[in-house]
């Protein structure tokens, strides 16, 4: 365990001071848990590290879009970074005000795109010359400003897996670096135009801070070079992307990140605007789940529990890891096991080889630092309903979103008379 906010108790675990056999009983399994103060103590290392210096603190609500978790972070005065326009509703709903958002991604709609101008966010990043284009052509239509950045690919390579490094040019996010002064040129001359960031984002599960300074020195110097062609940046976000450890991974911290950064900041009057995720929830959040059946075929033992690929799709979509551990902690010989669900896939594992005493019928397995792209990257395949999520505060806990029913699995599907 690689959290203070979970312990064993005379072998039962414990998330903050509540057992997890108590939210099993009642909510059943499969079911998300998170620690309220684990997701607040994640912010605030934030906060505190970054004192020195104007900044704000947005959120990437990709990883975990729970409005009673963006309700939390909006409370503590973060920000919030969004990617579509669903999240921009949400974020809204969740609290955040419109001058403490920012919209990302490379495909926006033109309606996403009103959206986010009608309701005066702080800042959309740019990340095509044919998206500034479009901003210009609704802004104008609206007759309302814009303010945004160009999200700059600044060649620096990043990232725990290849799906998840966003910062070359093999990637499909931002402008080249060498790219964007006719862009931030024309951009000025326009009339609801207000070019007044600068951004990058070079990859996710980044554990070292080395990456960060070599982006943050090409940022810095494309500010100078625009500032000698008269475009004032006011803002530089350098995106989100610390790691955590998933398997003695050691990531550097957001005071390692400061550390390295601030140097350079300071003395030159931007507002810096930095975008985490996984390291704001990853480990403040588990999935328990409950054990089947077992069994043996050939060298390989199966624990095949009730939770699924669907549930959490990372270690299916990327190999990844987590911790798996039992809720009882009984003592016994460890062996070899597969923890599997029962998606008819292949790929439906959520561990390989994890030496455990073997489980029984019915026993608890509690899948760790699964509060990022858990939940959120869920899904109803197999016509399996979606999982409740729990939210824990010291002794007490809140049911946050019930288990899906057939019912909503079938919600809005209609059979034609045709075929009736």
């Amino acid at each position: 365990m690689k959290s203070e906010h979970y312990s064993y108790r005379q072998s039962d675990l414990y998330i903050e001071e509540v057992p997890v056999r108590r939210i099993a009983k009642i909510t059943g399994t499969p079911f998300y848990a998170y620690t309220r103060a684990g997701i607040e103590g994640a912010f605030l290392s934030y906060e505190r590290a970054l004192a020195g210096l104007p900044h704000l603190i947005c959120y990437s609500l990709k990883a975990n879009s729970s409005l009673s978790i963006a309700r939390l972070l909006s409370r503590l005065g973060g920000g919030v970074d969004i990617v579509s326009g669903g999240e921009l509703r949400r974020a809204l709903l969740a609290g955040f005000p419109p001058e403490n958002i920012i919209f990302s991604g490379v495909g926006k709609t033109r309606d996403e795109l009103e959206m986010a101008i009608q309701k005066e966010i702080r800042l959309i990043n740019v990340e095509s010359e044919e998206e500034l284009k479009a901003l210009n052509e609704v802004a104008r239509s609206i007759r309302r400003p814009a303010a945004f950045s160009l999200r700059v690919n600044p060649d620096v390579r990043a990232g725990g897996h290849p799906h998840i490094s966003t910062g070359t040019p093999k990637n499909k996010f931002g402008v080249y670096h060498k790219n964007i002064f006719p862009l931030y040129e024309w951009a000025k001359k326009q009339k609801y135009l207000r070019p007044v960031a600068i951004q990058s984002h070079i990859g996710s599960q980044i554990t070292r801070v080395a990456p960060y300074r070599r982006a943050l020195s090409v940022l810095l110097n494309l500010i100078d070079r625009l500032h000698g062609i008269g475009i004032k940046i006011e803002i530089i976000d350098l995106g989100g992307g610390l790691g955590v450890d998933y398997n003695g991974d050691s990531p550097d911290t957001p005071q390692h990140l400061a550390d390295v950064i601030l140097p350079s900041l300071q003395g030159r009057g931007l507002t810096l605007f930095l975008e985490p995720g996984r390291s704001m929830v990853a480990q403040s959040g588990l999935l328990i789940t409950k054990v089947l059946y077992r069994k043996k075929a050939g060298t390989k033992e199966f624990v095949i529990v009730d939770a699924a690929m669907n549930d959490l799709a990372r270690p299916a979509l990327y190999d990844a890891y987590h911790e798996i551990i039992p809720v009882k902690n009984k003592g016994g010989v460890k062996i070899k096991v597969d923890i599997v669900g029962p998606v008819c896939e292949s790929g439906d594992y959520l561990g390989k080889d994890r030496l455990m005493v073997l489980p029984h019928q019915g026993d608890l397995i509690a899948v760790m630092t699964a509060g990022a792209y858990g939940f959120s990257m869920s899904s109803q395949y197999n016509s399996r309903p979606r999982v409740p999520e729990i939210l824990v505060n010291k002794k007490e806990w809140d049911l946050i979103r019930e288990r899906e029913t057939f019912e909503d699995l079938v919600k809005g599907e209609r059979i034609p008379e045709s075929i009736q």
